[in-house]
């Protein structure tokens, strides 16, 4: 990312920078228990078989109360972290505009290395926008595209390990060459 003075890094965009990894992180990690893991499903199956080897039987209808209530905590920090991915990423684009942090374009003539990075940062940023509008709608719509909302917020997050891996790649590639050391000037500061 290109800043007006290349060899630092603000403290505040530093603190936006680590914010939306860890709010997306977390983002990720409650949403895939809630899919996979810890899924209505894979809970009622789970104290279904629990009750089953204490002898006791319970209609199944009875059991979903039981794994709500088991998912609710998990899910309070996903929403929690929601909210403060939106706040967090308003604040990093509201910064960027007005601090004339850019990335490099992809559609100017520039190497492919810095029009690869531009495209990146578009997807990473429309693809923030679009989890949020659609996790933001399955909480708060009136349910009319519920299905297509989901869907489309879970296409829309399956792409984070990907970036997490190309930003690794990216880091590493920067460091191997000209930018060496920028991944302490974003931690350190420098």
């Amino acid at each position: 990312m290109k800043t007006n003075d290349k060899t630092k890094f603000t403290v505040t965009h530093r603190i936006l920078h680590a914010l939306v990894a860890v709010l997306m992180t977390v983002l990720f990690i409650t949403g895939f228990l809630r899919a996979f893991w810890m899924s209505k499903k894979a809970l009622l199956t789970a104290v279904e078989t629990t009750l089953i080897k204490q002898n006791v039987t319970i209609e199944r209808e009875q059991l979903i109360p039981i794994a709500k209530s088991i998912q609710a905590p998990m899910w309070q920090w996903h929403e929690y972290a929601a909210f403060a991915l939106l706040f967090a990423f308003l604040a990093r684009i509201t910064y960027m505009l007005t601090r004339g942090i850019k990335f490099p374009s992809p559609f100017k003539s520039q190497s492919i290395k810095e029009r690869l990075q531009g495209m990146l940062y578009i997807i990473f940023y429309l693809f923030i926008a679009t989890s949020i509008i659609t996790g933001f709608y399955l909480k708060f719509g009136d349910g009319t595209y519920e299905e297509t909302a989901e869907a489309v917020h879970k296409w829309a997050v399956y792409w984070f390990p990907i970036f997490i891996l190309l930003h690794s790649g990216g880091i590493l590639w920067a460091e191997l060459s000209a930018k060496k050391g920028i991944s302490s000037k974003m931690i350190g500061g420098e």
